[in-house]
């Protein structure tokens, strides 16, 4: 079993203490794709700091003089840069975490003087109280929070999960969401799975996350210089899998090593704009 890191941004109840081995997460999976982290664009890394860790529970890291926000089973990288706008617009809508309460979280964040959008983020036939929005047709409690630089976060309701937090989901809008659903289960090797309740949104996984695909009623934009810039999937054999991107037509860019992460990357762009990084050595890192 190979430990699948991730690296995104968000939330928890409880502070901990970073440490070098709070680095490494542990989403287990032999699969040849996992989930691997987000890299956030930051007008200010202190405020994204403030939100993750203060607000959300994350726990903050520097990674060979990277600034880190880590998650049970995500890492956020955080790169001072003004982003071109916020995640709401483009192919990468929002970001999701799962909690076992949602209410201490929502009253949290209030306190901190952030911005809850249940009401706007949800249709208009779901019921909204408290900030805490459910679905008519079935599905867990969520809420949505808009933190700095409009990064927009969804939270859900896991009631009995351990974890004070948890990676949950990327959620991706584009004009076909079959057609997406159909890119990341062939290329990245993703499970299609059952549509969410009311047949909201169509669903993949890979070990550690969850995809999700919404059809956009608006156009939207690419992902890189947004405050998501790109997501990134840790990969087995990444020389191989490149070979086999080839195979499909997919050329991709950047491909170097970091040595200062001791990791190799690359990148490629979906056919709706969303960034995503390729990484092999992540999931080593302690």
């Amino acid at each position: 079993m190979r430990a699948a890191v991730s690296v995104l941004c968000l939330c928890a109840l409880v502070l901990l203490q970073a440490s070098p081995a709070s680095a490494q997460l542990t989403a287990a999976s032999d699969a040849a794709v996992v989930y691997g982290h987000h890299h956030v664009n930051a007008t200010s890394v202190a405020a994204h700091t403030a939100f993750l860790v203060d607000g959300l529970g994350g726990v903050p890291v520097t990674i060979a003089g990277r600034q880190v926000v880590t998650f049970p089973n995500v890492l956020v990288f955080l790169r001072e840069q003004v982003p071109t706008g916020g995640s709401v617009g483009t192919t990468a809508d929002h970001l999701g975490l799962s909690v076992p309460d949602l209410r201490p979280v929502i009253a949290r964040l209030k306190a901190a003087g952030h911005r809850m959008i249940t009401r706007e983020a949800v249709p208009a036939e779901w019921t909204v109280t408290d900030d805490m929005a459910t679905n008519p047709a079935g599905g867990a409690p969520i809420a949505f929070v808009l933190g700095p630089d409009d990064l927009k976060v969804e939270l859900v309701q896991v009631s009995g999960q351990v974890a004070p937090v948890a990676l949950n989901h990327v959620h991706f809008f584009g004009p076909d969401r079959e057609a997406m659903q159909a890119w990341y289960v062939k290329v990245l090797g993703a499970s299609a799975a059952a549509p969410a309740a009311g047949n909201r949104f169509l669903r993949a996984t890979l070990p550690g996350v969850g995809l999700n695909f919404t059809a956009s009623p608006r156009p939207v934009v690419a992902t890189k210089g947004r405050v998501v810039d790109h997501v990134g999937f840790e990969v087995h054999d990444l020389p191989a899998f490149l070979r086999r991107l080839q195979g499909l037509g997919i050329v991709a860019e950047n491909v170097r090593k970091v040595p200062e992460l001791g990791i190799d990357i690359a990148f490629i762009t979906d056919p709706w704009g969303t960034l995503i990084e390729l990484t092999e050595g992540l999931d080593a890192i302690r």
